[in-house]
């Protein structure tokens, strides 16, 4: 049985449920959380059991208690245990009660501004603010100054009551450039089913899940095993975390989350009282279905044969990688993207019978509109292989493989990260996207691989051309030119002088290149999946062709690097060189709305002098807060959106005042 909202009525997961019930609006406040209707939905159909899933109420103790008090089973932990790690101030004092390393910090709740900023400067700069409830990144800031606290204090107190409907913060010392680890166990009570003493629970501890790469707190990347863990430290941690799950009588599926320094120091972050999102990474390792062993454990049975193991640490093999992908935009500040699904196409996937494999596990399909209502991820996408750098490159052509159209995404940047030869390295702290990728701006190509992309254009293009029965572009076996970036980007002489070769030259720019000649192994293009898998000397890739314009222009895809490109004749090229290039809009005098979004609130007014970097608005999305800050300095001259109102991605919020002008000129 599935419940779902209006919103997401025509949702994959509600397809494939044998009985579905809506429960409310899209405001998750009047469905997904909306404790008696889910209730009612229970008494209504019966169920025997209630698996909590990965948000809205998984980690509720009072939901726990009312699904108990209907005598239906709980496929989670108990109400204590939800309570005592769910909080995570209570959660750090049973830690160190247990013995388990923690994080410098602050051991209460921050009370004002004022504590937060006292706190702060006590603990030292830079100090994480972060929800005492909760998790995902939400109501989470990392401070390096009395300035960001001030900031952060506000949003994540409003994050915190919208998302966890408790608006407590604390404050603890940011571990900087540290790897974020953590441990997926699973725990039952003996047989017969009481504890009579805490080292009688059963623990199982799976091999760890490195989650370092991250934007704004929130996972993007996961793998296991970590390449940063000895097998010394990989013990030590595995005995801490028996020795909380013990400590806390904690029964079903849970995840344990640690900071690891360099030194192989590690510190207790929190502890997640429910099934991860990327939990899919340890069952690929492990070859267990954990979602089987909540259900076993759910219903009394304790572990399924295969979790019966000697030990406390799961055996495990081989390496996996997930990727997630959220509609988002990374080349506007990771903001979110909402509307329909044009085009959208997953990659081919395998079985764990299969040495190497993908698996999916998405909620939308092609046509699906991706609502600004709750969180923006569209898909898990996870490789399996023998080895980690195998699983790297099965995932990156993954998402070579993967397409989606009509949101923006971040499976571009994820290329990036997989490609990266730090990461490659195994070299993949917390800081990693800020010291490599500080801010994306699109897949770049090599030298060599543009020529290579040209020849491939080329191919397509004149294989478009014969799959459509049109005219040629030219004669067979003669020579394109091939402009990547448009009209107006650069130009690659391309020479078919057979099947199976071509030769590839730079035409344009101050520097023609030098002629080089490339082996076509081969070329199949399947249009109905919007891609073509080409060969040139021996190097196998997918390129996306996305679409074509009335001009014949090619939107394309290789390595994550999208571009338009355009295959002209010779004569055309020639004749193109006399074209002028647009010119840009000027929209110095407007802040627009970076995102789809409602304006929460403005920071000034009509007639204000700003300057640049100041804060002008909160704009909302997703149920996350994002402040827009003045581009330059200047008068404000005409706020054009009304606080509470909902807004498009660039719509105009503020227009800058004549006088802003005048004062630039003086």
């Amino acid at each position: 049985v599935a419940i779902y909202s209006t919103a997401d009525a025509k949702a994959p997961f509600v397809q494939a449920a044998d009985e579905a019930i809506c429960v409310g609006p899209a405001d998750s406040s009047l469905s997904y959380l909306n404790v008696p209707k889910v209730l009612e939905v229970i008494r209504k159909t019966g169920a025997q059991a209630v698996h909590p899933g990965y948000g809205f109420l998984s980690e509720n103790a009072e939901f726990c208690r009312s699904i108990e008090g209907e005598g239906v089973a709980w496929l989670g932990p108990g109400i204590s245990a939800i309570q005592d790690m769910g909080d995570k101030i209570r959660s750090k004092e049973i830690a160190e009660q247990a013995g388990v390393s923690i994080i410098p910090g602050y051991d209460g709740v921050i009370e004002s501004l004022e504590h937060a900023l006292q706190v702060s400067n006590d603990i030292g700069y830079p100090v994480l603010v972060k929800a005492a409830a909760g998790g995902g990144g939400k109501g989470m800031r990392t401070c390096y100054d009395d300035q960001e606290v001030r900031e952060a204090f506000v949003m994540a107190k409003s994050e915190a009551k919208k998302f966890f409907a408790d608006d407590r913060l604390l404050i603890e010392k940011y571990i900087e450039n540290p790897h974020h680890i953590e441990f997926q166990v699973l725990c039952s009570p003996p047989p017969g089913g009481k504890l009579e003493k805490p080292e009688d629970l059963q623990v199982v501890v799976f091999p760890e899940r490195e989650c370092s790469i991250q934007r704004r707190n929130q996972k993007i990347i996961e793998e296991s095993p970590s390449c940063l863990l000895t097998q010394e430290t990989r013990l030590k941690m595995v005995e801490q975390v028996k020795m909380l799950c013990q400590r806390v009588g904690y029964v079903s599926a849970g995840t344990v989350e640690w900071l690891v320094d360099e030194k192989q120091n590690f510190y207790f972050l929190e502890m997640n009282t429910r099934l991860q999102v990327e939990h899919p990474v340890t069952e690929a390792v492990t070859g267990v279905d954990l979602v089987k062993g909540m259900l076993w454990v759910g219903a009394g049975r304790g572990f399924p044969p295969e979790l019966q193991i000697k030990g406390d640490l799961m055996p495990h093999k081989g390496h996996a990688v997930e990727a997630r992908i959220y509609a988002e935009d990374p080349l506007r500040g990771y903001l979110p993207s909402t509307g329909p699904l044009v085009q959208y196409k997953e990659p081919e996937t395998g079985t764990p019978a299969d040495e190497s494999y993908l698996r999916m596990d998405s909620g939308v399909i092609e046509g699906h509109v991706v609502s600004p209502y709750y969180d923006p991820m569209l898909a898990k996408i996870i490789a399996y292989a023998p080895t980690r750098l195998e699983a790297i490159n099965k995932l990156a052509d993954g998402l070579d493989q993967y397409v989606i159209e009509g949101v923006q995404h971040n499976a571009r940047l994820c290329n990036a990260v997989l490609r990266h030869p730090s990461f490659q390295a195994g070299d993949t702290p917390t800081s990693f996207l800020p010291r490599h990728i500080p801010e994306f701006k699109g897949v770049q190509l090599s030298d060599k691989q543009e020529e290579e992309l040209a020849v491939a254009v080329a191919l397509i293009g004149l294989t478009r051309e014969s799959y459509l029965q049109r005219p040629p572009i030219v004669p067979a076996f003669s020579s394109v030119v091939v402009r990547l970036r448009g009209m107006f980007g650069d130009a690659f002489e391309v020479s078919l002088g057979n099947e199976k070769t071509a030769k590839v030259k730079k035409v344009s720019g101050e520097k023609a290149g030098v002629e080089r000649e490339v082996k076509i192994d081969s070329l199949k293009y399947d249009p109905e999946r919007y891609q073509a898998r080409v060969s040139i000397d021996g190097d196998a890739r997918t390129i996306q062709v996305l679409r074509e314009s009335l001009e014949g222009d090619l939107r394309v895809q290789m390595y994550g690097a999208d571009m338009i490109c355009l295959v002209q004749s010779p004569r055309e090229y020639e004749l193109s060189k006399y074209m002028h290039e647009p010119k840009i809009v000027d929209t110095s005098d407007f802040v627009m709305s970076p995102m789809p979004g409602t304006l929460i609130s403005f920071a000034v007014a009509e007639g204000d002098h700003v300057e640049i970097g100041q804060e002008l608005c909160i704009v909302e999305a997703m149920k996350m807060q994002n402040i827009v800050r003045a581009p330059r300095a200047g008068v404000i001259g005409k706020l054009n959106v009304a606080v509470g109102s909902s807004m498009q991605a660039d719509d105009i919020i503020i227009e800058y005042g004549e006088e802003a002008k005048a004062d630039e000129a003086a």
